[in-house]
């Protein structure tokens, strides 16, 4: 009898290969709001199984700097993924982290002469330029395959195969760096009604403050 085919993304289907081809999954919706009830972007989402290994699908990812700016501003990656930091532009920088979930420094260089890095810690790490202060970015790393981030709209949307996990929802300037949560279980294939959040932000300017001190967040 021929398996039956998984027609979702990588790491569902990484899932469902675990699982010895089964493959009953749920798309859960996220809506996220700030406290003024404006919709939030580039807020991460993620699930994690309750006491369950989650398979190991690492994706490579890529941050450019390009416009002096980093892009994206926010990426998300699983535990163990690799990073590339092309410099896309036409002068060098000096890229660096200062948090604990990965310390590294890389001295003036472009094009593509970085090499990448692993991010093999779970956590939150803050990138800046040694040589243009105004540069920031955010990795989430983190011990699951189930992650998106949410659009323009402040919606995100993940596909997870039956089990209990906790999900959970992160913005770079979450007020004190918190993480919103909320248990979840699920059957297999079946409508999962939408989940909102609201998350309060510290005030503008405070990420800066922290890339400097090289706080985790």
């Amino acid at each position: 009898m021929p398996k039956p085919v998984c027609h979702l993304y990588t790491p569902l289907l990484a899932a469902c290969l675990v699982a010895s081809g089964a493959c009953g999954a749920a798309a859960v919706t996220v809506q996220v709001r700030d406290g003024a009830g404006q919709a939030l972007s580039d807020v991460v989402v993620y699930a994690e199984a309750d006491g369950a290994a989650a398979p190991k699908t690492m994706r490579a990812a890529s941050i450019e700097q390009k416009g002096l700016k980093f892009i994206p501003l926010v990426s998300v990656v699983q535990t163990g993924s690799s990073v590339a930091f092309p410099n896309n532009d036409k002068v060098r920088h000096h890229i660096y982290s200062f948090s604990p979930a990965k310390k590294f420094d890389q001295k003036l260089y472009s094009g593509v002469a970085a090499a990448p890095q692993v991010f093999d810690k779970a956590g939150t790490v803050v990138l800046g330029c040694n040589i243009h202060d105004k540069m920031l970015a955010y990795v989430k790393v983190v011990d699951t395959p189930y992650f998106a981030k949410t659009d323009g709209a402040g919606a995100a949307r993940i596909e997870l195969p039956a089990g209990k996990y906790v999900l959970k929802v992160w913005h770079y300037q979450a007020a004190g760096g918190a993480t919103a949560e909320q248990a979840l279980t699920l059957k297999g294939a079946e409508t999962v009604l939408p989940l909102s959040f609201t998350l309060t932000l510290k005030p503008a300017g405070a990420g800066a403050d922290a890339a400097a001190s090289g706080s985790d967040f």
